[in-house]
């Protein structure tokens, strides 16, 4: 997740998200630089318009925050098979990132 945020903060900056700049933000945050995640980062991010990625999340995530409270009432076990269903499919959404990378 850092190295996402290095990307965000280099490009909040207005500076080029390149392996060295990512490698840098994150050194200076004492982090330990893994070069070939900072350059399979840098590759994805190749030709994405972050702007517009981050405007197509914040709408995406509207409604999420919405169901919170309606989450919040619902019955323990309702909550459990819920909250097992999510982390199936944030597992398998990150899986198919993943095989973007390499694929």
């Amino acid at each position: 997740m850092e190295y996402i945020y290095a990307a965000l903060l280099l490009y909040k900056a207005g500076k080029d998200i390149t392996e060295e700049a990512v490698t840098a933000v994150l050194q200076a945050a004492g982090v330990e630089v893994n070069d070939a995640r900072a350059k399979a980062l840098v590759a994805a991010l190749d030709g994405v318009d972050i702007e517009e990625a981050m405007a197509t999340a914040a709408v995406a995530a509207a409604p999420a925050a919405g169901a919170a409270p309606a989450a919040a009432e619902a019955a323990p076990a309702e909550e459990e098979a819920a909250a097992e269903e999510e982390d199936d499919a944030a597992e398998e959404s990150g899986m198919a990132g993943l095989g973007a990378l390499f694929g």
